[in-house]
């Protein structure tokens, strides 16, 4: 009995520690890979089409986007973050016209090419979250 218990202590004891050293080792990764994300360019986005981030805007709250993504596209209750650093030209062409989750199909009927083009472009134009050491509020 007494053996079992110090086992159980002792387990429970490493589990803590690996928990308190581990969160924080797993938090500076992913930091660390987020970092790598913003610094590199991506390249498959090197072959879309200029378009008008302004118009985007309008048509983004006119298509009724903002009701699920946020007026800034920052990602709600019903629908992920689009922005900054949205994903790449093509697979939004292809999700906006054939979407496979709660979000309705929006054919070339209803959203143009280039109207879509300039969504993109006003999604690309989303300037990026401040860093967290750069927030007076929070140096406190």
């Amino acid at each position: 009995m007494k053996r079992q218990f110090l086992l159980t202590f002792a387990f429970a004891w490493v589990s803590a520690v690996v928990c308190a050293w581990g969160v924080p080792i797993a938090v500076a990764a992913q930091q660390a890979a987020g970092q790598q994300q913003q610094n590199a360019a991506p390249p498959q986005n090197a072959n879309v089409p200029p378009g008008n981030a302004a118009n985007g805007r309008k048509l983004f709250v006119s298509f009724g986007c903002y009701q699920c993504h946020g007026y800034e596209a920052q990602g709600g209750s019903a629908g992920p973050r689009l922005a900054p650093r949205p994903i790449a030209y093509a697979q939004l062409m292809k999700y906006v016209r054939h979407p496979t989750g709660e979000m309705p199909p929006f054919t070339e009927k209803t959203v143009k090419d280039a109207e879509l083009t300039d969504i993109y472009a006003f999604l690309r134009g989303q300037p990026a979250a401040p860093d967290v050491d750069k927030i007076p509020l929070l140096k406190q």
